[in-house]
């Protein structure tokens, strides 16, 4: 079924979920605030453009944010030209920014009081992830808001789940940041021990990871 879908936020990993989304057949309108990445978007994908985020969201099924921070998700929901003047009830939101849990809550709540749903929906898989449509999608909110976003979310991911309450979503990005943090600390420590020791390091990367010392972070990082 073909929806109108807004996508707010054309960066590095916006640009191509938004392009996912429109490839599916979907009706999607952009926002960026450099309006010049808009119109490159609009010149690889079918869509079109609105001057504000409360403009691109008017009349949308779904929408979708995926800013830098906390203050960029405010300034494009609650701000005077942000999507919450204008978004329809019965809608979906879906935030793809990483952002804390507690504007997660903070914007489900504002989503209970007037009548749209509300998943905060972070994602994993780098820049790579995002172009080929194989994002891992972390979400938190209610299974209604779920069942109803989930095919436009499948658009642009290679993995989604439901993780409980409004928060969670952004909770579970979290771990996984942290989870990072170790792998990324012992591959350095692991490279500082192989140059120190006269090692041809691209070698031996090239071996080790194909065993048990192999993670995504050794072969996309």
């Amino acid at each position: 079924m073909t929806c109108k879908v807004a996508f707010i936020g054309l960066g590095v990993m916006g640009y191509p979920m938004a392009g996912y989304i429109s490839k599916a057949g979907h009706n999607v309108t952009v926002y960026n605030r450099t309006t010049t990445k808009a119109d490159k978007w609009l010149k690889e994908y079918k869509g079109s453009k609105a001057e504000t985020p409360a403009k691109a969201v008017d009349g949308a099924d779904f929408v979708f944010t995926c800013v830098g921070n906390d203050n960029d998700l405010k300034e494009v929901t609650f701000g005077d030209n942000g999507i919450f003047k204008s978004i329809k009830k019965g809608s979906i939101y879906i935030d793809n920014t990483t952002a804390s849990a507690t504007i997660a809550r903070e914007i489900y709540d504002y989503s209970k009081k007037n009548g749209f749903g509300f998943l905060d929906a972070p994602v994993s898989g780098g820049q790579a992830g995002a172009e080929n449509g194989a994002l891992t999608v972390m979400i938190g909110g209610d299974q209604e808001s779920f069942n109803k976003a989930k095919d436009v979310i499948n658009c642009y991911s290679k993995k989604m789940k439901l993780l409980g309450k409004a928060g969670n979503g952004q909770l579970s990005k979290m771990v996984n940041q942290i989870c990072i943090g170790g792998l990324v600390q012992a591959l350095s420590e692991g490279i500082n021990f192989g140059i120190k020791a006269g090692l041809n390091m691209e070698d031996v990367i090239e071996v080790i990871s194909k065993g048990a010392a192999q993670s995504w972070q050794m072969e996309n990082r």
